[in-house]
């Protein structure tokens, strides 16, 4: 884990946020002894976020089928 001054992380915040990224976490240490964590959030995944399946039907088939359901 890579540990970053307060001026270094503040003058090369993009190249801090890349090494985060790429390593998991970094620190940032101010001149008073504080140390920040920064890490990247993972995006949180929906149970609706599902692969879609190629049915190999046009507009217009789709368009039949959902009238011939509701005529039902």
């Amino acid at each position: 884990m890579r540990t970053f001054t307060f001026s270094e992380a503040r003058q090369r915040f993009a190249s801090v946020l890349e090494k985060a990224k790429s390593e998991g976490r970094v620190l940032v240490k101010r001149k008073d002894g504080t140390v920040f964590m920064i890490q990247p959030v993972e995006k949180p995944e929906s149970p609706l976020d599902v692969e879609g399946i190629n049915l190999k039907l046009t507009a217009e088939e789709i368009v039949g089928i959902v009238r011939e359901i509701r005529r039902r």
